[in-house]
């Protein structure tokens, strides 16, 4: 059997995507660039929260905030080079899912 050392780098990178609302943030901006307004129209998450978790996503790197001097300021949001290299683990978490979580579970998460 293999073993495995914990790294601390690794317990970084699980904690970050662990954050509670990260992982949906970064599967909906996989889809492109996009406005505050847009992403809380898709997410089930307060504005306020999901404008904290951008900041968070954005201190670390992951994502861009680009605003734009239009009136009224246009503000977006988008995957950076780092952020963008997520995509095959996001993916393959979603295929986990896929297989793995019945929709009965997610129904009593909800409940």
């Amino acid at each position: 059997m293999k073993e495995f050392n914990l790294c601390p780098r690794f317990e970084k990178a699980m904690g970050l995507l662990s954050t509670r609302w990260v992982g949906l943030i970064l599967f909906d901006l996989l889809n492109g660039t996009k406005r505050f307004s847009e992403m809380e129209a898709d997410l089930p998450i307060s504005g306020r929260l999901l404008s904290d978790r951008l900041k968070m996503l954005e201190k670390e790197g992951i994502v861009e905030r680009n605003i734009y001097s239009e009136f009224p300021v246009r503000i977006e949001y988008s995957l950076s080079k780092k952020g963008k290299e997520l995509e095959p683990v996001i993916k393959e978490i979603q295929s986990w899912a896929d297989q793995h979580v019945t929709h009965e579970e997610v129904a009593e998460k909800d409940a």
